[in-house]
C-alpha cells in the first residue's frame, strides 16, 4: 500500500521525478536539502551522488554511494544496496567489497541474521512536511558545491560511526536470498542491473514476451489484469522488496498482467541469461529460485484459482507439495482427445486451447489461462477425454498425478465437489459448442 507521504509532495519522489525528467538543477535543489536535513538515510544519499556522478562530480559521488551502499545495509535493504553498487560501478569504481558485505550479511547462517519471528527496530520515516529546497537563484556549479559538501559530509559521518560502533545491526531475512550460501548470494546479486522509471511508466505489458524480473529496490508499482470486455482488475500493489516477473525466468510464457510505476521506482532487473551463467556454476542457485518460484505460483494462483480457494487455508501447503511442475512448448499437447486422463493440470502460466475434433476437424471450445484447471472432465466423470488440450504459448502448469488425485479428494471433499461441478458444466458446454458447430455445418450445406 503507498504510505501517506508518497506521491509529488513526498521529497524523494520530487527529487526523483526531477532528476528523470532531466531537469538537474532542480532535482539538485531537492536531493542536497534532503541529504542536509537526513544524512543517513540511504535513499538521499543515493539520488544526491547519482546527480553529482551525471555532472562529472565522480570523487564526492563514488563516497556517498558507497555510504548509501553501507547505510541500506544496516537498514535491511538488501535491493537499495545491490542498487548502489550497481551506480558505484556505472562511476568505474570496483564494488565488490561492498557485495561481498551484502552477500556476508544476508546469506543463510549469516550472524547478523535476526532469529525468525524476531523484528528488526523501526527504521525512520521519510521527510515530511516543511522541506524546503535550496535557493532557486543559485547557479547549477553552486548547487553542485552545496551537493558535494551535503554528500561529503553523510560519507565522512557514516564512516565515524562503523569506526566506533560496537556490533553491526542485525537484520531480517530475505525471503529468497537468505537461503542462499554467501558464494551462491554473492553470484547471485552480481546479476542485477539498475533502472530507474517514472510515475506512469509501465514497466511489464501483459501478452507481451519477456526474459528479465524485476525487484523494487524504492518506489511503488500497480500490478493489473485486464480481461476481455471488462475493465482492468487491480491484483496488487507492492512496494520495496518485492520481486516481479519471476516467471518469465522460467518459463517463455506471456505476461500474465501488466506492472506500471505509480511512484517514482529504482528497479533492480535480472536477465534470463545472467541468471541461466550462475546457475551452471552455482546450481543452488537455481534450485533455490526455481522453489522460491514455486512457491509464489502457488500463492498468486489462490487468488485466482476456485479449486485451491476451496481448500482451507492451513492444508494448502500439504496439497501444494503433491503437484509436480510441467513445462510445454507451443503446440505440444497436454491432454489427448479419447485417452484416459493421467491427471490434472492447474495453468500457472501461458495459455492452453481446448480442441474438440470431429469428422477430422478441430473446434477450438475455449481458451483457458493462469488458475484454470484441465482434465478434470476425464478424471472426475471417469471417460476418456473428450477433448484435445494444446498449449497456444509457452505454458507452466501443476500437475496431480491420477493416483494422487485419488488419494486427496478423499482428504478434501470440497475438492472433489469443486471438481464435479466444473467437469459437468464444461462437459455441456462442450457437448453444446459441437452440437452447434454442426448444425451451422449442415444449415450450410442446405443453402
Amino acid at each position: 500500500m503507498s504510505s501517506p507521504a508518497s506521491g509529488p509532495d513526498n521529497p524523494f519522489d520530487r527529487a526523483l521525478s526531477l532528476a528523470l525528467s532531466g531537469d538537474d538543477q532542480a532535482a539538485l535543489r531537492w536531493a542536497t536539502a534532503l541529504v542536509t536535513r537526513e544524512p543517513a538515510r540511504p535513499v538521499a544519499l543515493l539520488i544526491a551522488a547519482r546527480l553529482l556522478g551525471a555532472r562529472g562530480r565522480v570523487e564526492n559521488a563514488k563516497a556517498g554511494l558507497a555510504a548509501s551502499a553501507g547505510r541500506a545495509l544496516d537498514a535491511g535493504n538488501l535491493p537499495l544496496a545491490v542498487a548502489a553498487c550497481r551506480l558505484l560501478e556505472q562511476l568505474g569504481e570496483d564494488a565488490a567489497r561492498e557485495l561481498d558485505a551484502i552477500a556476508a550479511t544476508f546469506a543463510a547462517g549469516s550472524p547478523r541474521l535476526l532469529a525468525a519471528g524476531a523484528r528488526p527496530p523501526k527504521l525512520p520515516e521519510g521527510a515530511g512536511g516543511g522541506l524546503t529546497p535550496l535557493d532557486g537563484s543559485l547557479s547549477v556549479e553552486a548547487l553542485l558545491d552545496a551537493c558535494e559538501a551535503a554528500v561529503r559530509g553523510a560519507a565522512a559521518a557514516y564512516a565515524s560511526e562503523v569506526k566506533v560502533r560496537g556490533e553491526a545491526p542485525k537484520v531480517a531475512p530475505e525471503p529468497l536470498f537468505s537461503s542462499l550460501g554467501e558464494a551462491g548470494l554473492r553470484a547471485m546479486i552480481g546479476i542485477f542491473d539498475t533502472q530507474l522509471v517514472a510515475a506512469g511508466e509501465v514497466v511489464i505489458e501483459q501478452g507481451t514476451t519477456g526474459a528479465e524480473a524485476f525487484i523494487v529496490a524504492r518506489g511503488e508499482l500497480e500490478v493489473k489484469r485486464e480481461l476481455p470486455g471488462e475493465e482492468p482488475v487491480l491484483l496488487a500493489r507492492v512496494g520495496g522488496g518485492t520481486l516481479i516477473g519471476e516467471m518469465s525466468l522460467l518459463s517463455r510464457s506471456p505476461r500474465a498482467a501488466s506492472v506500471t510505476a505509480v511512484r517514482p521506482s529504482l528497479l533492480l532487473v535480472a536477465r534470463k541469461e545472467s541468471l541461466d551463467a550462475v546457475v551452471a556454476e552455482a546450481p543452488e542457485v537455481g534450485r533455490e529460485f526455481a522453489g522460491y518460484c514455486r512457491r509464489r505460483m502457488m500463492e498468486n494462483l489462490v487468488r485466482t484459482s476456485a479449486l485451491l480457494r476451496a481448500v482451507k487455508p492451513r492444508e494448502r501447503p500439504a496439497l501444494f507439495e503433491r503437484f509436480e511442475t510441467r513445462t510445454f512448448e507451443e503446440g505440444d499437447k497436454l491432454i489427448t482427445q479419447g485417452q484416459d486422463s493421467d491427471g490434472l493440470h492447474l495453468v500457472a502460466s501461458g495459455e492452453v486451447a481446448v480442441v474438440v475434433n470431429e469428422g477430422g476437424e478441430g473446434t477450438v471450445v475455449t481458451t483457458l489461462g493462469a488458475g484454470e484447471v484441465v482434465g478434470e472432465v476425464a478424471l472426475v466423470l471417469r471417460r476418456p477425454s473428450n477433448a484435445d488440450v494444446v498449449a497456444v504459448h509457452p505454458t507452466v502448469t501443476l500437475h496431480l498425478p491420477r493416483d494422487r488425485f485419488l488419494e486427496i479428494v478423499k482428504q478434501h471433499p470440497a475438492l472433489l465437489a469443486e471438481l464435479y461441478e466444473l467437469a459437468v458444466k464444461r462437459a455441456e458446454e462442450t457437448s453444446s459448442i459441437v452440437a452447434q458447430e454442426a448444425t451451422d455445418a449442415d444449415d450450410f450445406v442446405l443453402l
